[in-house]
């Protein structure tokens, strides 16, 4: 991707949170919190350590990561909508943790010190980014020698929760098909594709491992407030105002065979976690072509 239309997407992505970010992880349905909670356990911060959470939005892996660097560690936070780093920047100061810092910031391509963070975390972000490798690269030198790195992203669905999101299929530009993978012949659309990406962007010891995520929505009513709170509100937003009572009514339709006998629906999304290790033996920051 070129610079000026790189510059364009993180534009957009950044209009996009900053629009959702009051409603960003408050629909209680449990998705970004748990997602984050089990990338965090994956590359076990220790007491002391220094950590990155890149793209944090309202700090769904901040407050995980923050537990498990104290006493003595410290976390920095960016993520590149403003508005998302003002709501999270208030939830710190409600929690008191003055071992965290937060910048606005693209996560894309942070500018902050080479060399110097033990461990990183970006959960669902990556995808989002115009250029993964470019990120990828630049997330490695920011790490120190054996530093880890963890990422979350999305594998399968199951084949409700597909049927389920088609009905937005018909209003959405190119830009927006496919969006939990950015899209479906790349890199995230497999596990090797991901362990490739990053072993081709300098990282070492990249091993992968899926679970299931199973989430329950009260009614259809719930997940549509959900899908709005968050990026997926992007596809309402594809849908013209008249048509969007025909969209959750097809959605309510698709959903009837699943429902249980309050109404409630249960889906199913695998999602992959990834770790790897900046190489040791390297005193510097890391050279990556």
């Amino acid at each position: 991707m070129d610079p000026v239309e790189s510059a364009e997407s993180a534009r957009r992505v950044a209009a996009m949170f900053d629009l959702v970010s009051e409603t960003y992880d408050t629909v209680s349905v449990p998705w970004f919190s748990p997602i984050a909670a089990t990338l965090v356990e994956c590359v076990a911060p220790r007491p002391g350590e220094r950590a990155l959470d890149l793209g944090t939005g309202r700090g769904a892996a901040l407050w995980p990561l923050a537990e498990g660097v104290a006493p003595g560690g410290s976390v920095t936070a960016v993520d590149i909508s403003r508005q998302m780093i003002e709501a999270t920047r208030r939830a710190v100061a409600e929690r008191d943790l003055d071992s965290v810092e937060l910048h606005v910031m693209d996560a894309g391509a942070p500018e902050l010190p080479l060399g110097v963070y033990d461990v990183a975390v970006a959960s669902l972000v990556l995808f989002f980014l115009p250029d993964p490798p470019a990120a990828l690269r630049s997330w490695c030198r920011l790490l120190s020698p054996g530093g880890r790195l963890g990422l979350s992203t999305f594998a399968a669905r199951d084949a409700e929760w597909e049927d389920l999101d088609d009905v937005f299929t018909g209003y959405l530009p190119p830009t927006l098909l496919d969006a939990r993978t950015s899209g479906g012949r790349g890199p995230f659309a497999s596990d090797d594709g991901v362990v490739g990406l990053l072993t081709g962007c300098g990282f070492v010891d990249v091993v992968t491992d899926c679970r299931d995520l199973r989430v329950h929505f009260t009614g259809v009513a719930q997940w549509r407030d959900w899908t709005w709170s968050h990026g997926q509100r992007s596809h309402w937003l594809a849908v013209p105002e008249e048509r969007r009572g025909d969209v959750l009514a097809d959605a309510a339709a698709r959903l009837e065979p699943i429902l249980d006998p309050d109404g409630g629906f249960t889906l199913t999304q695998c999602v992959r976690y990834t770790t790897a290790r900046r190489p040791q033996g390297t005193a510097g920051p890391v050279r990556v072509e």
